[in-house]
């Protein structure tokens, strides 16, 4: 069973539209992680989740995966290398097009999933325009936000509650997919606060990251491990999968 865009022909894609299925749009970034992991973090991430989320659902529900848009609001990490970013007029358009040729070809719901958090406040702007000018239903969120993630994740982890920048999560879950692209003896030397940009107060004001981090990385990526990773993947497909099917989030009652 096949739930990637790419690997189905047109007229199966017409179907799974007349279906009413679930379109699920990985986005993500291409950006500096630190001396141990490659700069498509976010990126495998969001499509991974995705994946997973889709293939949980696929027996029951119709559902597909676009490819993951792998370039985001990234100008925070610029400093370190490695990055590509847009800025948010190139990002909105780059959606829009892709949303609105969703929903040219008749699929009313689009989940936009995101795994970089550099895109979460475009992305509900975005989301909210679309809303208003596409037939379809929008909806977005980042996986790490959802409730059931978040405690599915406290428990899992052990020197953070939920995903740092390039910390323990994130290499677990690159331990887990790519193990050849992870330094895991970088990895075994640095680490960053387990602060983030966001003030514990709540408060919020805009910092580059090495502003917070001379590695780039923000908490204790050495404390990481592949079986940690399928956990935390699996948690987090779990999560989506249910964000999907959660009819009031596409305006049912509930």
């Amino acid at each position: 069973m096949h739930v990637e865009w790419w690997k189905l022909k047109a007229h199966e894609l017409r179907t799974l539209a007349a279906r009413g299925a679930t379109v699920i749009m990985p986005v993500g970034s291409m950006e500096q992680h630190g001396p141990h992991l490659p700069v498509q973090v976010d990126s495998l991430l969001a499509g991974e989740v995705s994946r997973r989320a889709a293939l949980r659902l696929a027996p029951r529900v119709p559902v597909v995966v676009t490819p993951t848009v792998w370039m985001g609001l990234a100008e925070h990490h610029m400093d370190f290398g490695g990055t590509f970013t847009l800025d948010f007029a190139a990002y909105h358009a780059l959606l829009r097009c892709l949303c609105t040729s969703v929903d040219r070809h008749g699929f009313a719901r689009i989940f936009i999933l995101n795994g970089h958090g550099g895109n979460v406040s475009a992305l509900g702007v975005i989301a909210g325009e679309l809303a208003h000018t596409l037939n379809a239903k929008v909806a977005t969120v980042t996986y790490w936000h959802l409730k059931q993630t978040m405690a599915s994740f406290k428990q899992i982890l052990e020197h953070q509650d939920n995903v740092l920048h390039a910390g323990e999560a994130e290499s677990s879950m690159l331990l887990a997919l790519v193990p050849e692209l992870v330094d895991q003896q970088a990895m075994r030397n640095v680490e960053g606060p387990l602060g983030g940009i966001v003030r514990a107060s709540g408060a919020y004001g805009y910092k580059h990251i090495s502003q917070i981090s001379p590695t780039g990385v923000l908490g204790k990526p050495q404390t990481a491990s592949a079986e940690k990773g399928e956990r935390l993947l699996d948690a987090a497909a779990e999560a989506v999968a249910e964000a999907v099917t959660d009819e009031g989030l596409w305006g049912a009652a509930g």
